[in-house]
């Protein structure tokens, strides 16, 4: 894999709080202003794999179509999607999406299940947890690739609402460089080691939001796979202020 073909983490949500500022901006609403990115991403990910690898700028590209469709919105009350495309062409950016957000689903497939490695102690999938932060926060490519399988896999979950990779990342060396990339720790991102789902994984915040959470599987003594969830709808519980505290309950004194 081409080390290009990731992008940055901050890059990432620059470009959806972009898109979100404009459409918002257009239509004084902020949850048309979400459909509307929605539909941008859907249309990124519906086009074929050579037309979007000749797309230069993909920001340039994205801002036009949420420009295009706000203007469709604004304009032409009866199509929603802002084109006089038919049913069909929805259905097909439709059908794109699902595949997207399908990358990461382990139990899609019963083949996947029975390939599903054996866990290892809890104290060596620590101990590569907290390795793989060292190494991505040092760029060290080498040290990170060391920690990985050479079949390795990365999937990446965006959900068809952020431009991630569409497809997944095979082999430990262009694993460790995609993480790499993604994970560069640009100013206000910071990468932590984290329980996800009841094992140490990691989690990428930017500007003190939720942005990755970063989960691995370990067969002996390397990672054989790392899924990465970078859909804001999967991340939205992360992201929740923790509620108030408890109230302590009254004491029952006997009335006295």
């Amino acid at each position: 894999m081409d080390r290009a073909a990731a992008v940055p983490l901050a890059e990432l949500l620059d470009e959806r709080r972009y898109l979100l500022d404009v459409a918002c901006w257009m239509l004084g609403s902020a949850g048309a202003a979400e459909r509307v990115v929605d539909e941008t991403y859907r249309r990124w990910y519906g086009l074929p794999d050579a037309a979007r690898g000749r797309i230069e700028v993909p920001r340039s590209w994205l801002a036009r179509t949420a420009g295009g469709i706000c203007l469709g919105r604004l304009t032409g009350p009866g199509r929603p999607d802002g084109t006089a495309a038919g049913t069909g062409s929805a259905d097909r950016l439709r059908n794109a999406e699902r595949p997207a957000a399908a990358l990461p689903a382990d139990r899609a497939r019963p083949g996947v299940r029975a390939q599903r490695p054996r866990p290892v102690t809890s104290y060596r999938h620590d101990v590569l947890a907290r390795a793989v932060r060292d190494a991505c926060a040092a760029q060290d490519g080498e040290r990170l690739a060391s920690l990985l399988a050479p079949d390795a896999t990365a999937l990446f979950d965006g959900g068809g609402k952020i431009r991630a990779l569409a497809t997944p990342v095979h082999g430990g060396r262009q694993v460790a460089a995609s993480l790499l990339t993604l994970l560069a720790l640009r100013p206000r991102t910071t990468l932590t080691t984290h329980s996800v789902n009841g094992r140490t994984g990691l989690v990428a915040r930017y500007d003190h939001q939720v942005a990755a959470v970063i989960s691995i599987a370990v067969t002996g003594r390397r990672i054989t796979r790392v899924s990465i969830v970078l859909n804001p709808d999967k991340l939205r519980l992360w992201n929740q202020p923790p509620g108030p505290p408890e109230r302590p309950s009254p004491r029952d004194d006997g009335g006295l």
